[in-house]
C-alpha cells in the first residue's frame, strides 16, 4: 500500500501522512457496506432518522477535534466551524423532510378503480462519494446524508489533499453503534477513487470537468448512475441603477470566500458602461479593507491556497491575461510566504474572452471586471461559457434584475445578492447547466429520491380479463 505525504497549507511542510486504500481494501469496505445496508434499510426510516440524529449529537461532542483537524487541512478556522455546523444542519433538515418525501401510499388507477398501485422506493445499496479539497466535510456529506436516509449505505473517498479530518470524523461515527458499516471513509488518491467506482451501485463526484468526464464514462460502462457537480465560472451582471455598494460587497464576499476556492464563486463581473467607473471606485475602496488571516482568530479575511498547485493555475491565468492586455488593479502576485502560497484580492480590468481568466475556472481570489454597452451584450457575455452552475444579477429593483436573470444560462441565479442558493438546501431545487454537472438536483428535500429506484406494486381487486379477449373474431 502506498504512503501519501500531505502538505500543511500554512507552513508548506509535509507533516502528515496516511496509507492509501488499495483495490483490495476498497473491495472489502464496499462488501462490508453492502452487508450493513440490508439491516440499515430493513429496519425502516425511523431507525435511520434516530441513528443519524444520534450521530449529529456525536459530531457536536467531537466538534473541537473535527474542526481543529479541518483547520489544519484547509488553513481556515471559522469556515471549518461553519462546515461542521452545516453538516449537522443537513442531518436535522433531511431527517425532518424524509418521512414526507419517502411516503408512497396506495392509489387507484385513474381509469380503473379496481386496480390500485403503490410505488415502492428501492435504494441503490451502496453509494460511493468522491469529494474535493475545498470543503472536505460539507462536500462529503451534502450528498451522503440524503443517500443514507433513502436507505443506502455510503463509502466516501475524501480528497488526499485534506485528509486530517477523517480520523476524528471516524471516531464520531464509531460513537453510534447503528452506523457500523453504514458510513465508511477510505483514504487515497485517484487509484482509490477508480477502485471505488468499480464496486459501488451509484457514484457521486464533486470536482473538475476532466475528472467528471472520466467518471461519467466509467459509470456509463457499468450502467450505474453518476451524479456530478463540476466546475463553475459564475458571472455577476451589474445593471444600470444598481446599488453599487451593495453589489460590490456581495461580489467581493462571493469572490473572496474561502480564498475564492468555491465552485459557485463569482469569477466574472460585467458592469453597465454608464456605471463602470463608479463601480470600480467602490470595488477598490472595499477591497483595500481586506487583509490576510495568518493565524486563527487574527481577524483576517482570507487565507492561503489550500492546495499549492492551485496557486500555479491562478498565476498562469493572470500571466496570460496581462500578456493579452489586461491590467491588474490590486493584488496580482502569487507568492510563497513562510511556506504558504498567497494571493491578495486581485481586481483585473481591460479583460476579454480571449483570456483564460474569463473562460476557465480560476478558483482563487480574483475579480475580473468587464464593461458592457447593452443588456443584450451582457447576456451574451454571461452565457459565453461552457459552465452553467450559477450566477448573479444586480439591478435597480427585483423585477428588473429578475427579468434579466431569466436570460442567464445557469442553474441558480441570485437577484441583488450572490450565492443565495446556499440557503435553499431543503426548500428548492436547481440543476447544473452545461458542463457544470448532471444527475438531477442536489438541492431540495426531494434530492433524497436521487438515490432510489422506483418499483410499482400493482393489485387488481376486481375481475380479470377472459381468454376470449385474445380471439381474432369480433
Amino acid at each position: 500500500m502506498a504512503v501519501i505525504k500531505v502538505r500543511n497549507p500554512r507552513t508548506g511542510a509535509h507533516d502528515y501522512e496516511f496509507v492509501a486504500a488499495d483495490a483490495d481494501a476498497v473491495g472489502k469496505a464496499v462488501a462490508r457496506a453492502r452487508d450493513a445496508q440490508r439491516e440499515w434499510y430493513g429496519k425502516g426510516l425511523e431507525h435511520r432518522i434516530q441513528a443519524l440524529s444520534a450521530w449529529a449529537t456525536a459530531l457536536e461532542t467531537r466538534a473541537d477535534a473535527i474542526t481543529s483537524a479541518l483547520a489544519d487541512d484547509t488553513a481556515r478556522t471559522r469556515i471549518s466551524r461553519e462546515e461542521l455546523g452545516a453538516v449537522i444542519h443537513f442531518i436535522h433538515g433531511y431527517c425532518e423532510a424524509a418521512p414526507e418525501v419517502l411516503a408512497q401510499p396506495f392509489r387507484k388507477f385513474r381509469h380503473n378503480s379496481d386496480v390500485v398501485f403503490k410505488t415502492t422506493l428501492v435504494p441503490y445499496p451502496v453509494v460511493g462519494v468522491i469529494s474535493p479539497w475545498n470543503f472536505p466535510l460539507v462536500l462529503s456529506f451534502i450528498d451522503a446524508i440524503p443517500a443514507l436516509l433513502a436507505g443506502a449505505t455510503v463509502v466516501i473517498k475524501p480528497s488526499e489533499v485534506t485528509p486530517r479530518f477523517v480520523e476524528p470524523l471516524q471516531a464520531s461515527i464509531g460513537d453510534v453503534p447503528g452506523l457500523d458499516g453504514v458510513i465508511s471513509l477510505l483514504q487515497g488518491a485517484a487509484e482509490t477513487g477508480r477502485a471505488l467506482l468499480s464496486e459501488v451501485d451509484a457514484i457521486v463526484f464533486t470536482g473538475s470537468v476532466p475528472t467528471g468526464r472520466k467518471i461519467a464514462v466509467a459509470a456509463a460502462e457499468r450502467f450505474i448512475p453518476a451524479f456530478l457537480e463540476l466546475g463553475g465560472k459564475d458571472p455577476a451582471v451589474v445593471l444600470a441603477g444598481s446599488d453599487l455598494a451593495r453589489a460590490a460587497t456581495s461580489i467581493l464576499r462571493s469572490a473572496l470566500y474561502n480564498t475564492g476556492q468555491v465552485c459557485y464563486a463569482i469569477e466574472r463581473v460585467y458592469v453597465d458602461a454608464s456605471i463602470h467607473d463608479a463601480f470600480m471606485e467602490e470595488l477598490v475602496r472595499q477591497v483595500q479593507g481586506m487583509r490576510r488571516s495568518a493565524a486563527a482568530g487574527d481577524g483576517g479575511h482570507y487565507g492561503p491556497f489550500i492546495h499549492a498547485a492551485q496557486g500555479d493555475i491562478v498565476r498562469a491565468q493572470l500571466q496570460d491575461a496581462v500578456a493579452r492586455g489586461a491590467r491588474v488593479v490590486t493584488g496580482g502576485v502569487v507568492e510563497n510566504a513562510g511556506g504558504a502560497v498567497w494571493l491578495d484580492p486581485t481586481i483585473v480590468v481591460d479583460v476579454d474572452h480571449s483570456m483564460d481568466l474569463m473562460t476557465q475556472e480560476t478558483f482563487g481570489p480574483v475579480v475580473p471586471v468587464m464593461r458592457f454597452a447593452s443588456e443584450d451584450e451582457a447576456a451574451r457575455l454571461a452565457n459565453d461559457t461552457i459552465f452553467g452552475l450559477s450566477g448573479a444579477v444586480f439591478g435597480p429593483d427585483t423585477h428588473t434584475a429578475g427579468d434579466f436573470a431569466t436570460r442567464m444560462e445557469a442553474g441558480g441565479v441570485s437577484i441583488n445578492d450572490t450565492e443565495l442558493q446556499r440557503g435553499m438546501m431543503f426548500d428548492g431545487e436547481k440543476t447544473a447547466f452545461k458542463f457544470s454537472g448532471m444527475g438531477g438536483s442536489r438541492y431540495g428535500a426531494t434530492s433524497i429520491l436521487r438515490y432510489v429506484r422506483k418499483r410499482a406494486l400493482i393489485a387488481n381487486e376486481g375481475g380479470i380479463k377472459p381468454l376470449d379477449e385474445l380471439s381474432e373474431i369480433d
